[in-house]
């Protein structure tokens, strides 16, 4: 395995790196002592001919299952610009020392170590620091600077603000999500004992199992726990994130977006986990990287290079048109609201998306019942809608045996969907465990039918019989509808994506009661 790896960061080298290092910057690899002296494999860009310094230190943790070598396109470029890069691999992984811990304190602590090393050995200003990353290195620099008030600023692209809404969203857990996790840190890395417990339980089938395990130490390893820390820092924060991201949804880090009360930006496009700024981290030309080099320039060097005026949500839609918002409040502001009325039909019984209320109505379906409605295939779903190719499926054949639709009228003129759908329905299972996936669909006049957003729902340990209120926010997204097209919403109970608890032999009751009527809220232009 070690001569694998090693091939693999030869070849790396070769391809990617070589191209970059004609720059005005010096690169070297470097062991660097971890908190606890494990060594951590590095490389480090030190600006040429620009002066002795002192230079902002940029500190950029590798994602998971990636080595240091991944962010060397992009860090020359900003060598090039002036700064000290610290590229390394995360602790476990690759050529770093230590045991993976998924984002446990010695992850974290690793951060300030490599910062120590910077400042006593790099032309490094103490007052200028930054730390970056994809990922596992988004979440990592998030903690960091909670810990660490050294680090002013932060990028953190395609991270997590809140690991459970995460990994178990809404008490659902993505089964391709997790074991590409899982399957990529025993591949690449030397699994610690909470990894290496989740694997087996995965290896197995458990994926509930798995994730519980975990949760109890979820929260110190969630920046939104302590995002109080960032606030009485000042931390300047930079979050970044695709709309269909297979690990990290856009709908935790609006959260945590919401709890900064410092310098802040938020930025979303199409695509899946990491898939949007990758390019960017070689070198290559990227929207999400010019914003990141923006923000540090601003909040690390000082140039009053306009960012303090730029709207603060930033929204990409599938055309490529950023839309920029003051804050997330605005993006939902105007939603227009739907009531649900209930399905009606002998065959396909559909029910409306209706501008006038309606109340009184129960609708059941069978628990446990596959339809063709589902939300894609993990990490390749989200890429391919960035090249405006979403899941699809026709809503004339979606089982209404297993799943429950609502349509809206057709729209004759073009509308603009952006921000988070927001669904409330009550619901009645007749089983204690249940899982629910709500779809929203643009729909053409042939019944076609593409995903605009999903979310998953599970009940757990409910009492059979007995009906309950959920509120559920769909996945923000940002979509330009053409003339001609419907809203289609449809809530069934299997989705291959997720570990389903429902069950075969079951049902669950839709209903809209008078004192909570079932209501969709679309924030339409």
């Amino acid at each position: 395995m070690r001569v694998i790896r090693s091939w693999l960061l030869c070849l790396f080298l070769c391809v990617v790196v070589s191209p970059v290092w004609a720059g005005g910057f010096t690169g070297a690899y470097q062991r660097i002592p971890g908190w606890d002296g494990a060594e951590l494999g590095a490389f480090v860009m030190v600006p040429k001919d620009q002066g002795p310094g002192p230079f902002p230190l940029l500190v950029m943790p590798a994602s998971w299952a990636v080595p240091n070598l991944e962010y060397v396109g992009r860090g020359g470029l900003l060598a090039s610009r002036g700064y000290v890069v610290v590229s390394y691999t995360s602790r476990g992984f690759w050529d770093s020392q230590g045991l993976i811990d998924i984002a446990g304190p010695g992850t974290v602590e690793d951060v300030s170590a490599v910062i120590d090393w910077a400042l006593a050995h790099t032309p490094s200003h103490p007052q200028r620091i930054g730390a970056s990353g994809i990922s596992y290195g988004a979440g990592i620099s998030l903690l960091a600077a909670e810990r660490d008030p050294r680090i002013k600023a932060v990028a953190a692209l395609s991270g997590w603000a809140d690991l459970e809404a995460s990994l178990y969203a809404n008490r659902t857990v993505s089964k391709q999500g997790t074991s590409l996790l899982v399957l990529a840190g025993a591949l690449t890395g030397r699994p610690g004992p909470e990894l290496a417990g989740a694997t087996a339980k995965i290896a197995f089938g458990d994926y509930d199992g798995a994730v519980a395990d975990l949760l109890p130490v979820v929260p110190q390893r969630s920046p939104i726990t302590d995002v109080a820390a960032l606030n009485r820092n000042g931390t300047a924060v930079l979050l970044a994130n695709a709309y269909n991201d297979s690990l990290f949804t856009p709908g935790q880090y609006i959260d945590f977006y919401g709890r900064l009360t410092g310098p802040k930006q938020l930025l979303f496009s199409h695509g899946d986990h990491a898939t949007v700024e990758a390019p960017g981290a070689l070198g290559l030309p990227n929207d999400i990287y010019d914003a990141v080099g923006r923000w540090f320039d601003r909040h690390l060097q000082g140039r009053d290079n306009g960012v303090d005026r730029e709207p603060r949500v930033r929204l990409k839609s599938q055309d490529g048109d950023w839309r920029g918002y003051a804050d997330w409040n605005a993006v939902q502001s105007g939603a227009t609201v739907f009531a649900l009325t209930r399905p009606s039909g002998l065959i396909a019984p559909t029910g409306d998306l209706s501008a006038s209320p309606s109340t009184g109505w129960r609708h059941s379906i069978l628990t446990g019942l596959p339809t063709v409605a589902d939300s894609g295939i993990a990490m390749i779903s989200g890429f391919l809608q960035s090249l405006q190719v979403a899941p699809q499926a026709s809503i004339p054949l979606v089982a209404r045996a297993g799943a429950a639709v609502w349509e809206t009228p057709t729209h004759w003129l073009p509308r603009q969907l952006s921000g988070m759908p927001q669904l409330r329905i009550t619901v009645t299972p007749s089983q204690s465990e249940l899982s629910l996936f709500a779809y929203l669909y643009s729909v053409d006049l042939l019944g076609n039918g593409s995903l605009l957003s999903h979310k998953p729902y599970s009940l757990r340990g409910a009492t059979p019989g007995v009906a309950q209120t959920l509120d559920l926010r769909l996945e923000a997204t940002s979509w330009d509808i053409p003339a001609g097209r419907r809203l289609v919403l449809v809530i069934d109970t299997e989705d291959p994506r997720y570990a389903s608890a429902s069950r075969l032999g079951g049902s669950v009751t839709f209903s809209s009661p008078a004192t909570n009527p079932s209501i969709l809220s679309v924030p339409l232009r």
